[in-house]
């Protein structure tokens, strides 16, 4: 069964950085694709980043520039960093996992998530 672990979180000022961190385990080769939501009080979970079993990642435009998401298959760990920090990226932020059915990842694993406070 596959668990993940959330990691990193906390308050900064906006223009900070974090960097979080998810631990994976009981991971297969058929889980191929991986990614981070958020969910800010009253809206609804959004994607952020997404990163495939090559390497390939994309990114929602809001973050594109600011955040880099990387994963170390040898310790399947996920990695989101956050630089350039702003109060709208206050959410909880949780790491998923799951594969690919046809062009499209289906997320089926998640971890508890872990809170991101960015004050101005």
């Amino acid at each position: 069964q596959v668990q993940l672990v959330e990691s990193g979180g906390g308050s900064v000022q906006s223009g900070g950085s974090l960097r979080l961190s998810c631990a994976a385990s009981g991971v297969t080769d058929n889980t191929n694709c991986m990614g981070w939501f958020r969910q800010a009080p009253g809206k609804r979970r959004e994607g952020v980043a997404h990163i495939d079993s090559d390497g390939v990642t994309r990114y929602t435009d809001s973050v594109k520039g600011r955040f880099t998401a990387s994963q170390d298959s040898a310790q399947n760990t996920l990695y989101l960093q956050m630089n350039s920090l702003k109060p709208e990226d206050t959410a909880m932020y949780y790491c998923t996992a799951g594969f690919y059915v046809g062009d499209y990842c289906t997320y089926m694993y998640w971890g508890q998530g872990t809170q991101v406070t960015v004050s101005s």
